[in-house]
């Protein structure tokens, strides 16, 4: 019978393996090797590094880790193991597009209009961007190996788009080498060239942008607004950092419960149809929890800007979560690991918008009543 050893913070998973293996429940760090040495595949999250140390001399044969960054695998120690393994590409993009969202209509700058650089446009970027237009904002690109692949239309030198962005955000997968590096991205230079006042969000890996270089912009008055949910050297986080930002978060953007629900259902289809188990091969989490309050009724007096404001944050307040971590940022973990229920915009039907404010409202997907019903 197959064993599988799961990361116990991963939700909708308990029940669904037990009929076809012996599962073992452990928290991400505790998955040494001893735990996993007669394994036969993992179900990880990053707190789990999958590496020749964890798994030489185990019978693991497949790794499937339910989050789009795979930074914790080490590709080259699998390969020489003879260990197959997974991600799950896309699986929370919507959810760090609602983070977004959620940072651009609270950073109390004006963006409609305004011009966004998204650095990174795979599946996390292309949804951001997808956000950022919705929301009235002109958006600029720079995704080098994407260019290089389909060509530089629509796309920009990162150093222009610094100079040209009002707003900008970062999506890159993490690149200690090769041709495109993303180690330290973002540094002095290029905090240097961008727009004074300009707004700054970074929410994919801490190791892409140099903290005391955004400190420092911060501190100038470069940067307007400024937003971290990732942190190099996590779950210890600088306290200075912290507390000069407009937003500071765990960890967290792509945390929503559908972004998680997703990635579970990836992950336990990758395994069973590797391991040749149908019943699983296009299973798929049901009966997502709904929270209380997912109709929202706007106040018509209100002007659409701030229509569209409340109604993002009756689904995605960024503002809590930031408090959250200021309060006690000692507590980083267990605010990830006790993460509340967090449905994305598509959960919450709203009324009462003005015409304006509808059509942003819609575009970033909410539901939206009218006279002819939702639409």
């Amino acid at each position: 019978m197959l064993k599988l050893v799961c990361d116990d913070r991963i939700p909708f998973l308990k029940g669904v393996w037990e009929p076809f293996a012996r599962v073992e429940y452990l928290p991400g760090k505790a998955m040494d090797a001893e735990a996993v040495r007669d394994a036969d595949a993992l179900i990880i999250r990053t707190r789990t590094r999958c590496d020749a140390a964890l798994l030489r001399g185990s019978r693991v044969r497949f790794i499937a880790t339910a989050t789009i960054g795979f930074d914790h695998v080490v590709p080259e120690d699998l390969a020489d193991l003879g260990i197959r393994w997974t991600n799950a590409p896309g699986c929370n993009a919507a959810s760090v597009a609602q983070y977004f969202a959620s940072a651009v209509v609270n950073s109390g700058l004006s963006y409609r209009g305004r011009t966004l650089g998204v650095i990174g446009v795979g599946h996390v970027g292309k949804l951001v961007e997808k956000a950022g237009i919705a929301l009235g904002m002109q958006v600029i690109c720079n995704d080098p190996p994407r260019a290089e692949a389909e060509g530089p239309d629509g796309f920009l030198p990162l150093g222009e788009l610094l100079e040209r962005s009002d707003f900008v955000t970062v999506h890159v997968p993490l690149e200690t080498g090769g041709k495109h590096p993303t180690v330290g991205l973002i540094g002095e230079r290029e905090f240097s060239r961008m727009k004074p006042g300009a707004f700054f969000l970074n929410s994919c890996r801490g190791e892409a942008v140099d903290e005391t270089a955004l400190l420092g912009a911060v501190r100038d008055g470069r940067i307007a607004c400024a937003g971290v949910d990732v942190w190099r050297g996590e779950p210890d986080v600088s306290r200075e950092l912290l507390n000069e930002l407009t937003f500071s978060t765990p960890h967290v953007a792509g945390y929503s419960t559908d972004g998680k629900a997703n990635g579970t259902s990836m992950s336990v289809r990758s395994v069973a149809r590797f391991f040749g188990v149908p019943e699983l091969a296009d299973w798929l989490v049901k009966d997502i929890p709904v929270p209380e309050g997912t109709s929202i009724r706007l106040d018509p007096a209100d002007t659409p800007e701030a229509q569209i404001r409340f109604a993002v944050n009756a689904s995605y307040d960024i503002r809590q979560d930031t408090s959250d971590l200021r309060n006690a940022p000692e507590r980083f973990e267990a605010l990830r690991g006790g993460y509340r229920l967090r449905r994305e915009f598509p959960a919450y039907r709203v009324s009462g918008a003005l015409p304006e404010a509808a059509q942003v409202l819609h575009a970033l997907g909410f539901c939206i009543a009218g006279e002819g019903g939702s639409r």
